[in-house]
């Protein structure tokens, strides 16, 4: 997402994921040593899905979301910037509803966003 500001140096964002994972469950798919995409979920909430861009459209995101779902005790939610429209599209598709939208006030980004939420199972 090119049009993000870049708020934080490299050694933020490292400790900032650093203490996603530590507080999180999480799924990565992997070839050749590298990292293609990745899933974390905590407390009911997909806090992040990232699929390389070389590798999107390839069903990786959809396995991901799918590992996600499967150990959700309830649906999941997650917040989606609107410029992304290619991951809103996405997960329209696998059955997520907007619950809320926002001018983006209260994001660091200060972008307008969407609150999803999964449809229930």
């Amino acid at each position: 997402m090119p049009w993000l500001p870049d708020l934080h140096t490299p050694e933020e964002d490292r400790a900032f994921f650093a203490g996603e994972l530590a507080r999180s469950r999480g799924w990565g798919v992997r070839r050749d040593g590298a990292l293609l995409g990745a899933a974390l979920v905590a407390d009911g909430w997909l806090t992040q899905l990232y699929v390389s861009p070389d590798w999107q459209g390839r069903g990786i995101g959809s396995a991901l979301l799918a590992a996600a779902r499967a150990e959700a005790v309830e649906p999941l939610r997650l917040w989606v910037f609107a410029r992304n429209v290619r991951a809103q599209e996405f997960y329209a598709r696998a059955g997520f509803e907007v619950e809320r939208a926002t001018d983006g006030s209260g994001n660091e980004e200060r972008e307008p966003d969407l609150l999803l939420r999964d449809r229930p199972r």
